[in-house]
């Protein structure tokens, strides 16, 4: 992007033209007492000293050789087409379609990305996209208190902890209480959320049932009792997923799941750090007016061709503050040409093969733990690509591998202090043979 500095004349015209004197003047509803005396800044640099300082920082980071973190980002093989397709100036410079006779192309892409996401979670109707997984998880709670006129959000105990304190707060402003469905975490349990204990949670003041398939904990939740428990009290069940899972696991959609949410991350988007990344979410057409963000529709014109337009905005940029849906007023929509561009790249079959690569290497990964003694599964059932791995003194042998250069999973003793013993590990298909010989090769060493 061009740098275009102002001219001490160019100031002065515009001061002139808006009818002040100094820049200063532009300040004078603040109280001066408000306003900083000075500011305690770094000499300026030569162009040639900032790139020297900016390398000096960036060699700071440390990029690991081999990684198992996963716990909601997830390592994937980005298809060069996708960075191609969003590289494109139409598409990476665009604003907002607002105006449809000069945003088709964008609106189409959107589109794409509606009807792709409900292709795979097996909903009626998706949103443009929101800002990622946590936000749409927290906006689809919100969606359902709406739908009930409830007031109590009920939330599985394996529910990703950075989601539940996103959704936590969100709910706090409008007084909606969230209470727990608790999750079974013994040794050799099931880790999964236990639908029994919720009858005495689930009730009819419940809005929602929050649920993650696969859970934070990798394992594999029977999300059709916990369906039939939610409509049981008349609640809806909102269901978290992992979209490269449902290319092998049953469709939100088939199980009931009233509201669909999910992190589109792993759909061609790099781990980068933590984001940009890009909310999924997918309802029934019944619920459509209450889905928070935007919503593209296909429509005709005047002369019966086909076109795009941002249809059922029921935001409160676009109309009264207390009638809106959400106060979310964008949608990520490069992320979302992203995962559109992937979908489309990948096909069905390749997602699939995803999908059954990253499912093959975890259980490699876990048998190959068992067999050199070094760990053992925390829990019993089925997982998908992530499984937790107990591992004696693991916050001493996680540290000492990341020093080698081998991130060992996620400790989960810092969300769970009753499984301070354990190590959260996951594998796609860019995990290799030789990265899970490495890692056992230094729990070995760390005995």
């Amino acid at each position: 992007m061009g740098y275009s500095p102002h001219t001490a004349a160019d100031r002065e015209q515009m001061l002139a033209t808006i009818g002040v004197a100094a820049v200063d003047d532009l300040f004078a509803d603040i109280a001066r007492r408000f306003r900083p005396a000075s500011f305690d800044l770094p000499a300026p640099l030569t162009e040639m000293e900032v790139r020297a300082e900016l390398a000096r920082l960036a060699a700071r980071n440390r990029i690991a050789d081999v990684s198992f973190l996963g716990a909601g980002a997830y390592r994937h093989l980005v298809p060069s087409v996708v960075n191609e397709v969003i590289g494109r100036s139409e598409f990476s410079t665009s604003y907002t379609p607002y105006q449809p006779e000069v945003s088709q192309g964008t609106l189409q892409s959107i589109y794409e990305f509606q009807s792709l996401i409900c292709e795979l979670t097996g909903m009626e109707v998706a949103s443009a996209s929101h800002y990622d997984g946590a936000t749409a998880t927290a906006e689809a709670a919100l969606m359902a208190c709406r739908l009930t006129r409830r007031d109590r959000v009920a939330v599985s105990g394996a529910l990703s902890p950075d989601y539940r304190r996103v959704l936590e707060t969100y709910c706090s402003g409008p007084g909606i209480e969230v209470v727990e469905l608790p999750a079974d975490l013994s040794m050799g349990g099931s880790g999964r959320t236990d639908p029994a204990a919720g009858a005495g949670i689930v009730d009819e003041g419940t809005a929602c049932l929050v649920v993650q398939q696969p859970n934070f904990l990798g394992q594999l939740e029977e999300m059709v009792e916990l369906a039939d428990l939610a409509h049981a009290a008349g609640a809806q069940l909102v269901a978290v997923v992992e979209p490269t899972s449902l290319a092998v696991l049953a469709a939100p959609g088939s199980y009931g799941a009233d509201i669909v949410a999910a992190e589109g991350q792993p759909l061609g988007i790099p781990v980068s750090f933590g984001g940009p990344y890009v909310g999924l979410m997918a309802a029934k057409m019944a619920s459509v007016r209450q889905m928070p963000g935007r919503l593209v529709g296909a429509t005709r014109d005047a002369q019966g061709r086909r076109g795009y337009v941002l249809t059922l905005q029921a935001r409160e940029q676009h109309i009264r503050r207390e009638k809106a849906a959400s106060n979310i007023c964008t949608n990520q929509a490069l992320c979302a040409l992203a995962a559109t561009a992937y979908l489309a790249a990948v096909g069905p079959h390749g997602l699939r093969e995803v999908a059954e690569l990253s499912l093959m290497q975890a259980r490699h990964l876990a048998s190959a733990l068992k067999a050199a003694g070094v760990g053992e599964r925390r829990f019993a059932g089925a997982y998908f690509n992530e499984v937790a791995i107990q591992v004696p003194d693991a916050n001493r042998r996680h540290a000492e591998l990341l020093e080698q250069g081998i991130v060992a999973g996620l400790p989960l003793g810092r969300e769970y202090p009753e499984l301070g013993d354990t190590l959260l590990l996951a594998a796609t298909e860019l995990t290799r043979d030789a990265d899970i010989e490495r890692l056992v090769g230094a729990l070995e060493a760390t005995r």
